[in-house]
């Protein structure tokens, strides 16, 4: 049994990389049924596949016709479909937006991609980072000599998976409310810049320089930023308030007065060099025991192997161990309905036969996709 409270939607994800897998774990995990629409073939389903967690795998042959009314029938009966193939790609196999919203009205038709169905780059090639970098997100991440790929969060999962996922959520409870449907165009570029709001505000209010580390939250504060310990790890500090400050003044055993000019800019690289100076006579436990959830904004900077033994994430099971490897658990956390990693990640064509019937196809029609070679 599913359990969240996503329970009783029905999604079709056609498989794909980075955001769209993501995004369909994220509604797998607050108990949406997700049924995956895979190549046929071998492939998938190791435990390391973490964000192919929880749906089930039908494996169909798309360049047959039987494969694509099978999907069609599917969407026929889903609340949402997930798909993130290149612009036009869908419509030419068949199964795009203006097919599936006639025979399924109230669909909502979410397409995610890195640069949207329009503009002058909809049809190029691009991964995350060129995603942001249209948006000001990556001009302002990383060191004074050159701009840092923050990973694939601001642009794939942020500004890509997440926007699609509310989108998709926004779009049913509408479709439910008005019997009409419609089409989600998921931009990572489009996502990227909407979270970039707060510092475009920023800017406006002449609060942003376009230096890399030269504002209040990119480092370029010394009341903000990492410090190396004496063992060769990291801390993070981040006390922007005066009664914060003045508590990371008084654990660290700073009575310089230079430091009274928390907020003078021009003093932030010689305080910051003051700061890094005292944080390296101390190991990093030894920083833990003293700042450690205190008002002082610090955590240890932590890497994949010590984050989830952290006593923080240890109390509230932020990981789980599931086949062998440890993963994030479902996010966010329901009182009444909460969710659940459903099942492990599915290898190609695991439950063709179980998720088709119980998405109202028959035995014979089974049985007619597999001797069409549609089915694996």
């Amino acid at each position: 049994m599913r359990q969240g409270p996503l329970t009783g939607l029905k999604i079709v994800e056609f498989a794909g990389i980075g955001p769209g897998p993501f995004c369909g774990m994220l509604l797998s995990d607050l108990g949406a049924d997700v049924v995956r629409i895979d190549r046929k073939g071998q492939g998938r389903g190791a435990p390391s596949d973490i964000t192919s967690r929880g749906r089930r795998s039908v494996a169909l042959d798309l360049k047959t016709p039987e494969a694509v009314e099978a999907c069609l029938k599917l969407m026929d009966t889903a609340d949402a479909v997930i798909e993130g193939f290149r612009p036009g790609v869908m419509e030419r196999l068949g199964l795009g937006p203006d097919v599936a919203l006639k025979r399924n009205p109230k669909l909502v038709f979410g397409r995610m991609t890195g640069w949207g169905q329009t503009g002058p780059y909809a049809q190029a090639a691009g991964h995350d980072m060129n995603y942001i970098a249209i948006t000001g997100a990556l001009h302002a991440i990383g060191t004074e000599e050159k701009p840092i790929p923050p990973l694939n969060l601001v642009g794939d999962f942020g500004g890509g998976a997440l926007y699609l996922a509310f989108g998709l959520l926004a779009g049913v409870i509408q479709a439910r409310e008005s019997g009409q449907g419609q089409v989600i165009d998921c931009a990572m570029s489009d996502g990227a810049a909407s979270l970039m709001a707060m510092f475009y505000g920023f800017k406006a209010a002449g609060m942003w320089k376009e230096e890399r580390r030269a504002n209040l939250l990119d480092g370029g504060a010394h009341f903000y930023d990492t410090y190396q310990c004496s063992d060769g790890k990291w801390v993070s500090i981040g006390s922007i308030e005066p009664q914060f400050y003045a508590l990371l003044l008084e654990k660290t055993g700073i009575n310089d007065p230079e430091f009274q000019k928390q907020h003078d800019r021009s003093a932030w690289g010689s305080l910051r060099e003051k700061l890094a100076h005292v944080i390296a006579q101390k190991t990093q436990a030894e920083w833990t025991d003293i700042m450690g959830g205190t008002d002082v904004c610090f955590a240890p900077v932590l890497d994949l192997d010590e984050a989830p033994k952290h006593p923080h994430n240890v109390a509230r099971q932020t990981f789980v161990d599931l086949g062998g490897v440890v993963q994030p658990a479902p996010a966010p956390r329901f009182s009444a309905t909460p969710g659940a990693i459903q099942g492990p990640p599915p290898s190609i064509g695991a439950h063709d036969r179980e998720a088709l019937s119980d998405w109202g196809f028959s035995d014979a029609e089974i049985a007619g996709l597999q001797s069409a070679g549609a089915l694996a």
